[in-house]
């Protein structure tokens, strides 16, 4: 076994242990009272429910395949809807297993299938996944702003010493400007330090790739198809809130704040096995929710995602030779003639 493969293996392994291990401790300090609450959220369960969600999700990785298209078109590569959705559900599927193989896996797809260069398509990644951060960023500030109350007890939690203690006055002001001040020194100091390296690529590939959007011809349908993913994932989760009849009253600000935060949980560990569960319960008690019952429902979200990409990943590889042996039929009789 090559040194790479065996890496990859241990890094499956530590991380996986990581999620198993963070549901082992959690629920090990969750009161009975907490525990009973999630047990019983979880046997009943609106299973009715599951299916608007499988849904609305298959438009999210649908809305996400026409926004790359866009990205392709740039590097001449034109590839059908088709191809372009199936690679991306692909991509979803292995990135389950393996953190980061869904880009190579949905690049080296459509190549395949496309008859282009896989190194063509793994450049248009990079602008899509700067953009990806960049307005999981913005969607978390989004959420602080629309939730103003919930904003407050963060800050409380984490500044409130420093804002709060006697009120905001001239020496928190000064703090504040003066911790600003020093980042952005300090940051343009490391940038130049790290300009030639392999770390300062990354962050000039990084800004090249935000940039590149606002030179898009079709920008205009690029911001849309993202505004249109974003609002399929809250609306799943939205949705799925009629799963429990605890949860049954929660807004849409809420099901955006756990689609925003919830997102690091999904790159923390593979799949977001074990972190996504535990992100949600933190957001949902933000909003009155027991612990055990914000528990249940992040199983719940955690599992629907699971399998809705593992079901639609593997049809993907059913119906790729399927939709696409007339081009091989056409190729055989172009050849015999």
């Amino acid at each position: 076994m090559k040194k790479k493969h065996i890496y990859t293996f241990l890094q499956i392994i530590i991380f996986i242990g990581l999620g198993l291990g963070l549901i082992y401790w959690r629920y090990t300090e969750m009161s009975k009272e907490n525990k009973d609450a999630m047990l019983s959220s979880l046997q009943n369960i609106q299973w009715w429910v599951l299916i608007p969600i499988f849904f609305v999700g298959f438009l999210s990785h649908y809305f996400r395949a026409l926004r790359w298209k866009i990205l392709l078109r740039t590097v001449d590569i034109n590839p059908s809807t088709a191809n372009t959705t199936f690679a991306v559900l692909i991509g979803y599927m292995a990135n389950t297993v393996v953190p980061r193989l869904g880009e190579v896996a949905k690049c080296t797809i459509l190549a395949k299938y496309e008859k282009t260069a896989p190194e063509k398509a793994i450049g248009t990644i990079i602008g899509e996944r700067a953009f990806d951060l960049v307005s999981l960023v913005i969607v978390m500030l989004l959420t602080l702003v629309m939730e103003r109350a919930i904003a407050a007890q963060l800050i409380d939690k984490y500044l409130g010493n420093l804002l709060y203690g006697n009120g905001v006055g001239w020496n928190q002001i000064m703090i504040i400007a003066g911790i600003l001040i020093i980042s952005a020194i300090l940051l343009r100091y490391l940038f130049k330090r790290i300009k030639g390296s392999k770390l300062g690529q990354l962050f000039k590939n990084l800004g090249e790739g935000i940039t590149s959007v606002w030179r898009l011809k079709e920008r205009g349908k690029f911001l849309l198809y993202t505004v249109l993913i974003w609002l399929m994932y809250t609306l799943m989760v939205y949705i799925g809130y009629h799963a429990l009849e605890a949860t049954t009253g929660l807004n849409m600000t809420s099901a955006l704040a756990i689609i925003a935060f919830g997102s690091i949980g999904m790159i923390v560990t593979p799949g977001g096995i074990g972190t996504y569960p535990l992100i949600v319960s933190a957001v949902l008690l933000l909003f009155g929710i027991n612990e055990g019952v914000g528990q249940a429902f992040g199983w719940i979200c955690w599992s629907v995602q699971t399998v809705l990409v593992l079901v639609l990943g593997l049809l993907s590889l059913i119906l790729l030779p399927v939709v696409n042996k007339h081009k091989k039929d056409g190729q055989t009789s172009t050849h015999t003639a």
